[in-house]
């Protein structure tokens, strides 16, 4: 009976179109490189948990497939990751975050001139096409829904600030996203200035912008890091009173405050950092499946209210 069930098995895979698994003995191997960079702030901390974690789901579920991470905390190291993970391991597939765009491009373009599969992974390289996947949050969305609660929730002649991110393509969607939304609104934006995701940064950066506009009704930080370091500024300048402020990504800190009522931060928006989860297990499909894997994979963006907060609140995350 059981070979019978078996056997019943391996007919409903094939007249389905699903190939049955190897064997560990049967399957070829194939090796995965896995390049990001270093937890330097909450989001990438997240992040670095959650590639962590996937890996070692899929080694255990596919003994064919070996993984190589490397975490970088400049665009040099990551380049030299790349190329070591070719020349030292000879890599199949790629998924890579890149810390930035343009010095990432060529790399790994030459990935995949070797004939390899590489994902590229939310910040797109300079150059288009090069990517067999690529898989992202909706950056044009993110700025978009922040835009409008600008424009929704301000009058007309309101003054902002806005803290950019590192320079990179997804940064440019963003900005343009927000800038779009917030046009024929009469909201006057005094600034932009990369605040590089980071909470020191965004805090040196919030100090210049108060002490140079006495004005300011509000700021988009773009990030939660950023909006902790401009929160820090604005306590430390005793101008909690005048401005909110609005970053994103829904940091576990953030959302709770949000939940709790803080006029300081009204809202959120989400780009969950387990978009990595996502990047890692669809390459691994090329390699076990037939399913197709190329192409765009985005994840929308939701606004985070005091309303629905509690949905997006997970107290246990390292984000």
């Amino acid at each position: 009976m059981k070979r019978r069930s078996l056997m019943k098995a391996a007919a409903l895979m094939a007249a389905m179109g699903i190939a049955a698994p190897a064997t560990a003995q049967e399957a070829e191997k194939k090796i995965i490189g896995v390049s990001i960079p270093s937890a330097t702030h909450g989001f990438m901390g997240g992040l670095n948990w959650h590639a962590q974690d996937t890996i070692k789901r899929l080694g255990e579920a596919y003994p064919n497939l070996e993984f190589v991470l490397s975490t970088a905390g400049d665009a040099a190291k990551q380049v030299n990751d790349i190329e070591d993970m070719m020349a030292t391991r000879n890599i199949d597939g790629l998924v890579v975050l890149p810390f930035e765009s343009e010095p990432l491009t060529a790399p790994v373009a030459a990935v995949k001139d070797a004939g390899k599969f590489v994902t590229v992974v939310d910040r797109g390289l300079s150059q288009e096409g090069i990517e067999d996947l690529y898989v992202a949050g909706d950056n044009a969305a993110f700025g978009r829904v922040a835009g409008q609660y600008f424009r929704d929730n301000l009058e007309p002649g309101a003054k902002i600030v806005v803290l950019r991110g590192i320079p990179t393509t997804l940064d440019n969607e963003r900005v343009e996203a927000f800038q779009a939304a917030l046009d024929g609104s009469d909201v006057e934006i005094l600034d932009m200035q990369h605040g590089n995701w980071n909470r020191d940064d965004a805090f040196a950066v919030m100090q210049d912008y108060l002490a140079k506009y006495p004005e300011i009704d509000a700021v988009w930080a773009a990030d939660d890091d950023m909006a902790i370091g401009v929160l820090e500024a604005i306590s430390a300048a005793d101008r909690q009173d005048e401005m909110w402020v609005i970053g994103g990504a829904g940091m576990k800190e953030i959302v709770k405050r949000i939940m709790e009522g803080d006029k300081q931060l009204p809202v959120n928006v989400t780009y969950p950092p387990a978009l990595i989860s996502s990047a890692i297990e669809m390459t691994a499909l090329n390699f076990v499946s037939n399913a197709p894997m190329t192409g765009r994979f985005i994840i929308g963006s939701q606004l985070i209210t005091p309303e629905n907060a509690e949905q997006f609140y997970y107290p246990d995350s390292p984000f």
